[in-house]
């Protein structure tokens, strides 16, 4: 999952459910503009870069979702507090259609618990729409290093830390879903130590595991799909429930017998609180639309993503779910991105 880097201290509302906003009703100055929706663009606000996965994950819908909407949909790139100004910004917009976000389970469910000084609005109080892709991560590390395996690399961890010293692992920030997944893999491998060694985004970190710099790095197979695919990395296992299609050889956790153990990057899209269940069914409808389209899947599936789609209800659980299982992980680890 991609992080900015930024740790500028923002602080949130406290909230411990998630909502569905309007999903069952319609704000009142509304309803006009529901009938005929929509009217005009709608922008798809990423809170990252343009070149990232989450901008990606808004990008390769476009077209597809603008024919069926009838509308033209447009990307607005607000980077800044890994997500955090993005989420901020539609939080408070008009629930009109016009503004969505393409969050992703940093700002969406791990940004609540590892920015704990912060004024941003609550993510949670969101309305879900759809998921739009999923990636599960992959454990990697340079060519070189001696271990073949993910069991060898945690005999290789554990007699490292047996003999006094500590593995490094790299992530694109402190609070990230890396740094909270690396965590959470040493749980559930006895707690061998290890030390955290955040950088200013994935690339920085890629490349220094790349030149052997540091040892261990987890990410969305996504973003290491390339340095896979060149040899300069290898991968020991992925975090996902099935092996990923473009990587078939590396297994995953589960099969390599470590319980518990199963988390993805996943990116869906989301509007304002109240917003009504007309324009939540359409944009629903135009991104299954856009996700079924043949191209579109082979676009995705070639990166080492998997396409979404499904309901508004299977986004909200999904993401309820993560909210409740890294909030647990950050809490453990006493994650900060602060």
């Amino acid at each position: 999952m991609e992080h900015d880097g930024s740790n500028a201290s923002l602080s949130r509302r406290a909230a411990l459910q998630l909502g569905l906003g309007g999903l069952g009703g319609m704000l009142p100055g509304f309803a006009s503009a529901q009938a005929a929706w929509p009217t005009k663009a709608v922008t798809l606000v990423v809170g990252y870069p343009p070149g990232g996965q989450t901008d990606f994950a808004g990008r390769v819908l476009t077209a597809g979702m603008q024919t069926s909407l009838g509308q033209g949909v447009v990307i607005d790139n607000k980077p800044g507090v890994n997500g955090n100004i993005a989420t901020d910004y539609i939080a408070k917009s008009p629930p009109d259609g016009y503004r969505l976000l393409v969050g992703n389970g940093s700002n969406m469910v791990l940004n609540p618990h590892t920015y704990r000084n912060t004024t941003v609005a609550d993510p949670l109080k969101l309305t879900p729409i759809g998921l739009l892709l999923t990636s599960s991560l992959m454990l990697v590390v340079p060519a070189n290093l001696p271990v073949k395996t993910v069991e060898e690399f945690i005999a290789w961890v554990k007699a490292e830390d047996k003999a006094g010293k500590t593995v490094d692992y790299a992530s694109g920030g402190p609070g990230s879903l890396v740094q909270t997944t690396m965590e959470l893999f040493r749980e559930r491998i006895g707690k061998p130590k290890m030390s955290h060694v955040p950088y200013k985004g994935s690339s920085p970190a890629m490349i220094d595991l790349i030149a052997g710099r540091i040892p261990c790095m987890f990410d969305a197979s996504s973003v290491v799909a390339p340095m896979l695919k060149s040899g300069q990395l290898k991968a020991l296992m992925s975090t996902g429930a099935k092996r990923v299609p473009a990587f078939p050889d590396v297994p995953t956790a589960k099969e390599r017998g470590i319980k518990d153990f199963e988390i993805i990057s996943f990116i869906g899209l989301y509007g304002p609180a109240g917003l009504p269940a007309d324009i939540v069914k359409k944009v629903n409808t135009a991104m299954n639309t856009a996700i079924k389209d043949p191209a579109i899947q082979k676009t995705i599936a070639e990166r080492g993503d998997d396409a979404g789609g499904g309901t508004p209800e299977q986004l909200a659980a999904m993401t309820r779910d993560y909210y409740k299982l890294l909030g647990e992980v950050v809490k453990n680890n006493d994650i900060r991105a602060e």
